[in-house]
């Protein structure tokens, strides 16, 4: 629904017909697109000179990883937010994206008004859609908990660092979220190794998918 003081968009897609596309679907929504790119480098300095209201970001671009330039764009454009747009449903990237500081993972298969929800949420700093990935990725590690069968004691915390391991995070990307420090997840680390009786961390984020907890 249209207001007063538009919501201000910056659109980072590498395909033209997705961001004409897009201009279509915010047409009347309330959504003004300020700009646009298909370059990751070129958004960031776009970000700092429109100071958009909500960055939407494609995961993967043909100048980079959308990921990587969360962070960067988060520096240059410190009151946006961002919504990842991807047509990948990858644990992996959502667990990435959420680590990086993005509001929202949306799929590229989602509606008109599911993605116009998720911009406008952003922008307000509500929680993320219950259509976004993120919802569900959050509803289903919460339903996770360690089997019966599993004799290892594992701490709480030590099963959150071994989830985001089998996801495939690194260090840094496991100490954001946790809000901890590298350091710390490097102890985690080295506890969950002695425990698991492994030799890394791929062989612990393979014991970790085994047992039901990646």
């Amino acid at each position: 629904m249209p207001t007063s003081s538009p919501i201000t968009l910056l659109v980072v897609e590498d395909h033209a017909v997705v961001r004409q596309g897009l201009a279509s679907v915010f047409k009347d929504s309330g959504v003004r697109i300020v700009g646009e790119t298909p370059d990751a480098d070129e958004a960031v300095k776009l970000a700092r000179k429109l100071q958009p209201d909500v960055v939407l970001l494609d995961v993967r671009l043909d100048s980079g990883d959308g990921i990587d330039a969360i962070r960067k764009i988060r520096e240059a454009a410190p009151t946006s937010h961002t919504v990842m747009f991807s047509a990948f449903d990858s644990s992996t990237y959502i667990a990435r994206a959420i680590s990086a500081g993005a509001h929202d993972y949306i799929l590229k298969t989602v509606s008109r008004q599911e993605l116009i929800d998720s911009v406008t949420n952003a922008a307000q700093g509500t929680p993320p859609s219950r259509s976004g990935e993120f919802r569900r990725m959050a509803t289903s590690m919460a339903n996770k908990t360690v089997p019966d069968d599993i004799e290892v004691p594992l701490t709480p915390r030590e099963t959150q660092v071994l989830r985001l391991v089998a996801l495939g995070l690194s260090n840094q990307e496991i100490a954001d979220p946790l809000e901890i420090s590298i350091e710390t997840v490097k102890e985690h680390m080295q506890n969950l190794l002695r425990k698991l009786s492994v030799g890394d961390r791929t062989q612990a984020a393979v014991w970790a998918i085994r047992h039901g907890l990646g």
